[in-house]
């Protein structure tokens, strides 16, 4: 190709918020579904979502994993808008078409096609624990983002049977072959989660959640009521991958998950959940800003625990009579106008209001499942939920939200011991606020083959996927 021809973007490469938001609405939605048991090969599940299609709301392709025990958890696309900030650039064909699948058990990572049939996913590479391990330094990957230098690989433990620390590999966006660790100064950071940025202020961001060995049996209580997990923020200087500031936000505040950086390309703040806090069994979400110079965090929403009756409680859980909510997703929309948060341990949905980030309002709820309400879906009325809103995914027009029911197959069996089986749900949102469930897309029982189902990915991107260039 002559060197004076200039690439086209992707079309799925959005300039601004708004104009992702303007968008034509997703058709597919991809879900990451395991077998618990390892016994069978984990699989791509792709479902229409198209109103008005005669499968809308059915699995309507399927890949299974070459191999077993992997536990899909988290994925993600290998390029997204991000891939603007070279605009001008030779950008080298590059789009928003593969997605890669971590195993966090196994530390593989398989790589799918969605071209030229997005129903069809086709695997195209696999990159094995032993090439992370040798190239990068870690294991157990948990979460990618697409950035403009090359793929964000989130890991929870290090390389050689290393329990930690854990840390960032980088990935070639169109080869998928390891570059190496993205640190260059670590710092005081040592556990690892969920990492994002702010495009614009050269910030990234990581969170906290535990080592492997912290979380792959469930909850440990002793490292739990010792306020032993994750608990802080990092901001880092992106361009360079050295560490530059910790922010703690508390001990008691355990496990830090899931980072929600404001889409608005200027905007220098954020949302990040909180699972449990060890004083009272609340969640919180905080709020991280600029502050003079430096980096801060401030608690922005509470969630209390709920009384329940010890007999309808796991054994974890009796002894305090009430069920935490345990937050364990957040997602914020585009527009940066509503923030939703997933209540895995009540069953809840809970929408609010942040055009103020800074004085959030609730807006919506709904229920579904709980460990002890266990809400039934309107399709089913007769058939009680277990398991509960857990990842969440927002449409880029923020008017549709995606639910699926599992967190990690070792805790679904501590908080759910009876099983969580597999569901799938979308909410609708209204403009002004509010949700409401639809009925006709609920994908329940051997819709997914028997697998449960962790986190969906909206074809052309969506909320959590693409971080924006412009206004």
């Amino acid at each position: 190709m002559s060197a004076s021809v200039r690439i086209s973007p992707d079309p799925t490469f959005y300039r601004s918020p708004t104009e992702a938001a303007a968008a034509p609405p997703e058709k597919l939605a991809y879900v990451a579904a395991f077998d618990r048991g390892g016994q069978r090969p984990d699989a791509l599940a792709v479902v229409d979502v198209a109103p008005g299609s005669m499968h809308y709301g059915q699995v309507v392709g399927w890949a299974d994993l070459p191999t077993r025990g992997d536990e899909l958890h988290h994925f993600g696309w290998n390029a997204c808008s991000s891939a603007l900030a070279h605009e001008g650039h030779d950008m080298h064909g590059l789009e928003r078409r593969y997605l890669l699948l971590p195993g966090l058990r196994s530390s593989n990572v398989h790589v799918y096609d969605t071209h030229p049939d997005p129903t069809k996913p086709i695997l195209v590479k696999t990159i094995s624990a032993q090439e992370l391990a040798d190239k990068a330094g870690y294991s157990r990957p948990h979460t990618l983002h697409c950035g403009p230098d090359g793929i964000f690989l989130s890991c929870l433990g290090g390389a050689s049977g290393a329990d930690g620390p854990g840390g960032i590999a980088l990935l070639d966006h169109s080869s998928f072959d390891v570059l190496g660790p993205w640190e260059t100064d670590r710092g005081p950071q040592y556990l690892s989660y969920d990492a994002w940025w702010h495009l614009k202020q050269n910030t990234l961001v990581t969170s906290e959640w535990g080592t492997p060995s912290m979380i792959e049996e469930g909850v440990n209580p002793a490292l739990l009521l010792g306020n032993q997990y994750g608990h802080a923020l990092h901001f880092w200087d992106l361009a360079a991958g050295k560490h530059l500031q910790r922010v703690d936000l508390g001990a008691h505040h355990q496990m830090v998950l899931e980072l929600r950086p404001a889409h608005d390309p200027e905007a220098t703040w954020g949302f990040v959940g909180v699972v449990v806090s060890t004083q009272d069994l609340s969640a919180s979400v905080w709020r991280w800003h600029r502050d003079g110079g430096a980096w801060a965090a401030d608690k922005v929403i509470t969630i209390p625990a709920e009384p329940a009756d010890a007999e309808a409680l796991p054994p974890a859980l009796k002894p305090f009579g009430a069920v935490p909510p345990l937050v364990t997703d957040i997602n914020l929309s585009v527009d940066d106008q509503r923030l939703y948060i997933s209540c895995w341990g009540t069953g809840e949905l809970k929408q609010y209001d942040v055009s103020d980030p800074a004085n959030p309002r609730e807006t919506g709820s709904v229920h579904l499942g709980g460990i002890a309400g266990r809400a039934a879906h309107p399709a089913d009325p007769d058939q009680p939920l277990a398991g509960g809103p857990q990842m969440v995914e927002v449409s880029r027009d923020g008017r549709r939200i995606y639910l699926t029911n599992s967190l990690y197959g070792a805790w679904d069996d501590q908080f759910y011991p009876g099983g969580v089986g597999a569901w799938m749900a979308k909410i609708d949102a209204a403009a002004a606020g509010g949700l409401s469930v639809d009925k006709e897309l609920f994908l329940h029982g051997e819709d997914f083959r028997g697998l449960r189902v962790h986190q969906v990915r909206l074809q052309g991107g969506d909320a959590s996927s693409d971080s924006y260039c412009y206004r």
